[in-house]
C-alpha cells in the first residue's frame, strides 16, 4: 500500500508566470496585506479603549477584525514570501496547518456574522431589553460557540484529508493550499471526503445564512412600523455596514460556486480566492468606520489625545 509520505512537500503554481505581473501583483498585495491589518487593528484598539464602544455591537466588530486580521495572515504572508523568493514549495504538515487556519476562519467567520445580524435584530427590535438579553456573558458565550462550531464542522473532513495518498503529483494549482485542487491531485479515493467538504460548506452557509435572513426580515418589519423617518433612517444605518459585510462575504461565495464552465474552474477559485483574502479584510475597516459615526468619532478623538501627548 502506497504511504502519503511519499511526497514530503508541494509546489504553490501561484496566479501568473509572468514577472512583471508577479511584481504587480506582490506590491497589490503587500499594500492590501498591510492595510487589512493596520485597519482591523485599529479597530480593535478603538473598541478596547473607549468608553463609548463599550456595546455588545463592538465586542462582536472587535472579534472580526481579529478574524479577518487572521485570515488574511494564514495566505497572505506565505505567498508574498513565495512571489519574492521564488521559491514555491510548502511541506506537506505546513501544508494542512494553512488549509486548516483558513478554513477555520473563514467558516468562524459566518458564523460570527450571523451573530451579530442576531445582536442587531435585538437592537432594533427588543431595544427595552437589549442590555439584558446580550449580556456580557451572552456575548462571550456566543463567540464561543462561533469558534467552537466552526471547529467540530471542520475537523471530520480534515482529519480524512490528512490520510490522503499524494503519489502521482505535488503540483497544487493554487496559490495557497486550498482543498479542491488538493482533492485532485490525490491518488487515494476521494470520494467520502469530497461529499464531506461539500455537506459542511453547503450546512455553514445555508444555517448562517438562514439566521441572517430571518434576523433582516424581523429588522425590517420593526423598522417599517416606526412612525417617523429619521427613526427608520436611523434603524437602517445601524445594519448598513453589517448588511455590506455580509452581502461581500455571501456573494463571493456564492460566485466561487457558480462556475462559468469546468475549464475555468481553477483560475475563478484562484482569482475569487485572492480577493477574498485581500481584499475584503481590508475593506471591511473602512466600511465601518466611514459608515459608522461612533466609530468615527472614537478615532477622531483618539487621534486628538495621541497628538496631545506628543505636543506635551
Amino acid at each position: 500500500m502506497r504511504n502519503h509520505t511519499a511526497i514530503t512537500a508541494f509546489i504553490l503554481l501561484g496566479l501568473t508566470e509572468d514577472p512583471q505581473l508577479q511584481v504587480l501583483l506582490f506590491i497589490f498585495l503587500f499594500i492590501t496585506y498591510i492595510l487589512s491589518v493596520t485597519g482591523n487593528l485599529i479597530i480593535i484598539t478603538l473598541t478596547l479603549v473607549d468608553p463609548k464602544l463599550k456595546t455588545p455591537m463592538y465586542f462582536f466588530l472587535q472579534n472580526f477584525s481579529f478574524l479577518e486580521i487572521s485570515f488574511t495572515t494564514a495566505c497572505i504572508p506565505r505567498f508574498l514570501y513565495s512571489i519574492s523568493s521564488g521559491d514555491r514549495t510548502i511541506t506537506y504538515n505546513a501544508c494542512f496547518i494553512q488549509l486548516f487556519f483558513t478554513d477555520f476562519f473563514a467558516v468562524t467567520e459566518f458564523f460570527l456574522l450571523a451573530t451579530m445580524s442576531y445582536d442587531r435584530y435585538v437592537a432594533i427590535c427588543k431595544p427595552l431589553h437589549y442590555m439584558m438579553i446580550m449580556s456580557n456573558k451572552v456575548c462571550k458565550t456566543m463567540i464561543t460557540c462561533c469558534w467552537m462550531t466552526a471547529l467540530m464542522i471542520i475537523l471530520p473532513p480534515l482529519s480524512l484529508g490528512f490520510r490522503l495518498e499524494f503519489c502521482n503529483s505535488n503540483i497544487i494549482d493554487h496559490f495557497a493550499c486550498d482543498a479542491s485542487p488538493m482533492l485532485k491531485i490525490a491518488c487515494s479515493d476521494t470520494w467520502l471526503i469530497e461529499q464531506m467538504v461539500i455537506a459542511c460548506a453547503v450546512m455553514t452557509f445555508i444555517i448562517t445564512f438562514i439566521c441572517v435572513l430571518l434576523s433582516y426580515i424581523y429588522i425590517i418589519r420593526t423598522i417599517l412600523k416606526f412612525p417617523s423617518v429619521q427613526q427608520r433612517k436611523k434603524a437602517f444605518s445601524t445594519c448598513s455596514s453589517h448588511i455590506i459585510v455580509v452581502s461581500i462575504a455571501y456573494g463571493s461565495c456564492i460566485f466561487i460556486y457558480i462556475k462559468p464552465s469546468a475549464k475555468e474552474e481553477a483560475n475563478v477559485n484562484k482569482g475569487v480566492s485572492v480577493l477574498i483574502s485581500s481584499i475584503s479584510p481590508m475593506l471591511n475597516p473602512f466600511i465601518y468606520t466611514l459608515r459608522n459615526k461612533q466609530v468615527k468619532q472614537g478615532f477622531s478623538d483618539s487621534l486628538k489625545k495621541i497628538a496631545f501627548l506628543i505636543r506635551k
